[in-house]
């Protein structure tokens, strides 16, 4: 690290690229039995024990996008892959989530890319 960085620097630098390390290492999802276990930006802050203000505002000058943002885009980056490389069912994919219901992971997908789980791994096939 640049010794020309401030104490708060080098704290924030390495909560978030903890936090970084952390919601990289739940991927990739290789196993329906593999659910992800954190799941919101309270579950990271609480491993590293610190307050999830402290965690959101490390990672928010660290990435320059919310703890949640990224939480988001790497759920639906590892979503995508799981869609185009398995015939899991959507239910499946849905739990490995952590929601509890599929309709719930299916607005959360349209929600960040636009069409359905289900249209999503229909155009990628036929491609």
């Amino acid at each position: 690290m640049d010794p020309s960085r401030s104490t708060n620097q080098k704290t924030y630098i390495h909560i978030a690229q903890t936090f970084l390390m952390h919601l990289r290492g739940q991927f990739p999802i290789t196993q329906a039995t593999q659910p992800i276990k954190l799941r919101k930006a309270s579950d990271f802050a609480d491993i590293l024990n610190i307050h999830v203000n402290h965690l959101n505002r490390a990672v928010k000058l660290y990435t320059g996008k919310t703890t949640t943002s990224n939480i988001n885009e790497r759920y639906v980056k590892e979503a995508r892959g799981l869609l185009k490389r398995t015939d899991w069912p959507i239910t499946t994919i849905a739990i490995v989530f952590g929601f509890r219901e599929a309709n719930h992971f299916s607005t959360f997908f349209k929600k960040h890319v636009g069409c359905t789980p289900t249209n999503y791994r229909t155009i990628k096939i036929k491609k």
